[in-house]
């Protein structure tokens, strides 16, 4: 697997419990939508890589 193969693996995880926190209630919009970003920055910058 390659880096980047992992960070999109990371991404698609984090992605999804940030998700599932959300529709379950643990979280609010805006909480999950931060972490959202900074997920997909790690993702861009591994991408740069």
């Amino acid at each position: 697997m390659t880096e980047l193969e992992a960070s999109v693996e990371e991404f698609l995880g984090n992605a999804g419990s940030v998700l599932s926190e959300y529709e379950q209630g643990y979280t609010d919009a805006d909480a999950a939508l931060s972490v959202l970003e900074g997920e997909i920055e790690e993702l861009r910058e591994a991408l740069d890589e």
